[in-house]
């Protein structure tokens, strides 16, 4: 098992549909011990059974908007767990009026609340998790293709997760004079929680289903298992990245196409033309 006995915190599962969740179900599966994290009371009774079936009876209170909480979170790890071998940070949000509409008309308030709540909750995560974290430890975080390029409805997430990408470069280089990785995911479309926020989400599963050269939508369970991988002494080697889990759409340049009588025609699957 290529994480046997490691100590792993997981901040951002949602429920047994989340990203979170296949991560965490991976990395049991190969031997982790793992925390998990709940933003409130609400998000708590769908941690506790999650947490009970890997094992776990660590559940923390972390809020990424209330400062205490991180050292509130760095002492109860230390008491319970001593300190950790790697670290999930899947948390993103904005409001909904932000990822719908025109960029253009993004509010200060939502821009500030998207770049705090998905970006900055890594650095602060990172910085005051760094006393518990061993040495050789990896950290994972979560993007998506539209922080690199244009996804209608992404808007300001867009943003974010081009800062989030940036962030982990640079906390890479920091983090690796004291021989801790960070990598970044980038998944790609996957019916989820926070994904029912974004407009059209079912014509962009259908479209990266479509266009991606495996032609099909990736599982939580496929990025789970590359997850799983940056985050054990298999990519000891690996920092800074972003790694894609899409099924291959990020490298089309154009969409799949057939010519019939002089006209263009998507392939939307392979008995029906559109």
């Amino acid at each position: 098992m290529f994480l046997k006995d490691k100590k792993g915190l997981v901040v951002g599962v949602a429920n047994n549909k989340s990203i979170a969740y296949g991560i965490s179900k991976a990395c049991f599966n190969q031997g982790a011990n793992l925390a998990f994290t709940y933003v409130n009371d609400s998000i708590k009774k769908r941690v506790e059974p999650i947490a009970s079936e890997f094992n776990s009876k660590y559940i923390y209170e972390l809020d990424v908007a209330q400062k205490e909480h991180f050292s509130n979170l760095r002492e109860s790890i230390k008491k319970d767990f001593g300190s950790l071998d790697f670290l999930v940070h899947s948390v993103a949000f904005a409001p909904r009026e932000a990822l719908d509409g025109d960029f253009l008309d993004t509010t200060k308030d939502a821009f500030k609340i998207a770049m705090e709540i998905s970006v900055y909750s890594l650095i602060e995560l990172v910085r005051e998790l760094l006393p518990v974290l061993n040495k050789g430890a990896s950290i994972v975080t979560l993007s998506y293709l539209g922080g690199q390029k244009y996804i209608t409805h992404y808007n300001v997430m867009g943003v974010a997760k081009a800062a989030l990408e940036s962030s982990v470069k640079y906390l890479a280089y920091e983090l690796g004079n004291k021989d801790i990785r960070i990598n970044a995911i980038s998944a790609g479309p996957i019916r989820t929680l926070a994904a029912s926020g974004i407009g059209d989400f079912r014509l962009i599963l259908k479209w990266n289903e479509v266009n991606s050269p495996l032609k099909k939508n990736v599982s939580i369970d496929e990025v789970g298992n590359s997850a799983m991988y940056l985050l054990s002494p298999l990519s000891s080697g690996v920092t800074g990245e972003v790694h894609y889990v899409d099924a291959g759409y990020n490298i089309m340049g154009m969409c799949a196409t057939e010519v019939e009588d002089g006209k263009i025609k998507i392939s939307w699957d392979n008995n029906n033309k559109e």
